[in-house]
């Protein structure tokens, strides 16, 4: 069962400052990953994560989430595109010098939205990339949109197709908070359908500059995921601690938030 993994981009980059990537942070999980995987070669692994501080702010300067549709709006799609691929270079990058066998997927080279959700793209290579222990590289990127033009598709977007399509047991989301923090600022151990509506006035937005809805819209999207399939397992933590996410991704107890039911 495949594992999905998204670093965020408040995480790997200064999302006041616009294209400003954190290599040191991206050093450090780039060592942990290689630690759990030195420890479990086949474990199956996605990557993902978010454009931070280069694709945002070029998408709120272009609006692109809300559609593209004149020729500027075009121009700026591809602007965006351009740069969120410059930051997943980056990132390869950092995952290829620690050793792993990082294999880079473009998703707006073949997804297609209907209103802001993924209704195709192509599975075949990230499967053929899964089976021969290679590790898919995923980003948040633009899409052509059959209702808005184009549009953005966030990391936790693109990981809701996967999850849809291909057997994925859990996701990890790693962002520079200990996870979910209720109105007195305290981790909130899980969060369920019958609490999320008293937990949800305390679901801010997010630090910097966020296109796709920050904290709310995440604990939305994922809290939908794991009814839709009752196996998943969605954990929020701090990815600034060192040692979480090998400690996560080997299945030891660490701080954060769960997600289901």
């Amino acid at each position: 069962m495949i594992t999905l993994v998204k670093l965020g981009g408040s995480l790997i980059t200064d999302k006041t400052i616009r294209a400003s990537f954190r290599e040191d942070a991206m050093q450090r999980i780039a060592q942990e990953i290689a630690g759990a995987i030195a420890q479990q070669p086949t474990m199956p692994l996605i990557i993902g994560h978010g454009s931070g501080s280069f694709g945002h702010f070029e998408a709120k300067q272009h609006n692109t989430m809300a559609g593209v549709q004149t020729p500027e709006q075009w121009r700026g799609f591809a602007s965006v595109a351009t740069i969120a691929a410059e930051l997943n270079y980056l990132v390869a990058k950092v995952l290829h010098a620690a050793g792993l066998p990082i294999f880079r997927v473009q998703p707006s080279a073949s997804a297609i939205a209907q209103d802001g959700n993924i209704t195709q793209m192509a599975l075949g290579n990230i499967e053929s990339a899964l089976a021969r222990q290679l590790i898919p590289l995923v980003y948040g990127d633009v899409a052509f949109d059959a209702v808005r033009g184009g549009t953005i598709i966030s990391t936790e977007t693109i990981f809701t197709y996967l999850v849809e399509h291909l057997p994925v047991s859990r996701i990890l989301l790693l962002g520079e908070v200990d996870g979910v923090y209720d109105l007195q600022q305290q981790v909130i151990p899980n969060i369920t359908p019958a609490n999320f509506e008293a937990i949800k006035p305390a679901l801010g937005g997010s630090a910097g500059v966020d296109v796709t809805g920050g904290m709310l819209t995440k604990v939305e999207d994922m809290l939908a995921l794991t009814q839709a399939k009752s196996a998943l397992s969605i954990l929020i933590f701090n990815g600034k601690t060192p040692g979480l996410l090998q400690s996560a991704l080997l299945h030891q107890p660490i701080l954060g938030t769960r997600i289901g039911r």
